[in-house]
């Protein structure tokens, strides 16, 4: 990678079977305040709809490929996510084909990449209800409302976020060519997985803003094409829960004690303290619930994460995606 001040953004866009909602997505970026940037355009279908709307729309910022051979919705997803810099950009991030950007997104996640010293910035996002239908449209209400307040976290403060909720949002993070964390995922799971994940990847401080210059389209049950990945639904389901339960022990195992006795009440975390007990219960962590959930429930939330732990699985994959990042984070490796 080459280390500039140019201001190039390099936005990167997975595509699949969705014209219309390119195109939005596209236009965002053409309505950008900010004019320096190229979008690179992966599209995953192979009658290549998207090929005609990048044609159509005639700017030279954008850039299509068709994908070859097919890479299935989360590994074009997580490509975007490469270490790779063929524009020699300094800024990058990932714009889903539903979701659009609103006009100041670049500018303002630059700005605050300068002052404050940052390489990661996670933006906020506003919801859109009933994407990619009649009724579609933007709430007032964002993606990280209930995970985070507005600030500066540290590395080891930023991954108690996966025991507060998901953590990143693939659509708000927007990252520098200086960036040493390692967002791209690099083994087969689902799309959801891969968030979790990148947040437990993120070895430097990162600044959340919480204004929304995005847009997060919440359709995920018109997605039936996964990863690619053979096993059914449940199966997918029982492995997702197990990878995330397994994740948030670690997180906690590696807390410091400080930071597990204010967990519950860390002001920096905007989640209600019952839902950081639901997640604290069904990983099987320690940590008392008496006060957060009544005994019942917490027995349930026990029961719940003993079932995820006797049914789901810890793939191999999953365990060399953790030892790698643990040895990034140490400085015995990379990952």
């Amino acid at each position: 990678m080459s280390d500039n001040r140019s201001g190039l953004v390099n936005i990167r866009t997975p595509t699949y079977k969705r014209p219309e909602a390119l195109r939005r997505a596209l236009q965002s970026m053409i309505d950008q305040s900010w004019p320096d940037w190229v979008c690179d355009v992966y599209d995953d279908d192979p009658d290549q709809a998207g090929r005609a709307v990048v044609a159509a729309l005639d700017d030279a910022r954008i850039r299509y490929t068709s994908n070859k051979p097919q890479l299935f919705a989360s590994r074009n997803i997580d490509h975007c996510f490469s270490a790779e810099n063929p524009h020699g950009a300094e800024y990058f991030c990932v714009v889903e084909d539903d979701n659009f950007i609103l006009p100041e997104f670049c500018a303002a996640n630059i700005a605050l990449s300068r002052q404050q010293g940052v390489e990661i910035v996670l933006r906020n996002q506003f919801f859109e209800y009933a994407s990619g239908t009649q009724e579609a449209h933007v709430g007032t209400s964002g993606v990280l409302d209930e995970l985070f307040t507005e600030g500066l976290y540290q590395p080891d403060d930023f991954r108690m976020s996966l025991l507060a909720g998901i953590g990143v949002s693939n659509g708000g993070l927007f990252w520098s060519v200086r960036a040493i964390s390692p967002l791209e995922i690099q083994y087969a799971c689902t799309a959801t997985l891969q968030e979790y994940l990148r947040t437990y990847s993120i070895i430097e401080p990162v600044y959340v803003a919480m204004h929304p210059l995005a847009v997060w389209a919440e359709n995920a049950e018109q997605t039936t094409r996964n990863a690619g990945l053979a096993a059914g639904y449940l199966r997918r389901e029982l492995d997702l829960k197990r990878a995330v339960q397994a994740l948030r022990r670690k997180v906690w195992r590696e807390a410091t004690r400080e930071q597990r006795a204010r967990f519950m009440h860390d002001p920096r975390f905007a989640t209600p303290a019952g839902a950081r007990a639901i997640n604290i219960g069904k990983a099987l962590i320690g940590a008392s619930l008496t006060g957060h959930v009544p005994a019942l429930e917490a027995f349930r939330l026990r029961l719940r994460g003993l079932v995820i732990c006797l049914l789901g699985r810890v793939t191999p994959d999953f365990t060399r995606f953790v030892a790698s990042r643990d040895s990034l984070r140490h400085g015995t490796g990379r990952a």
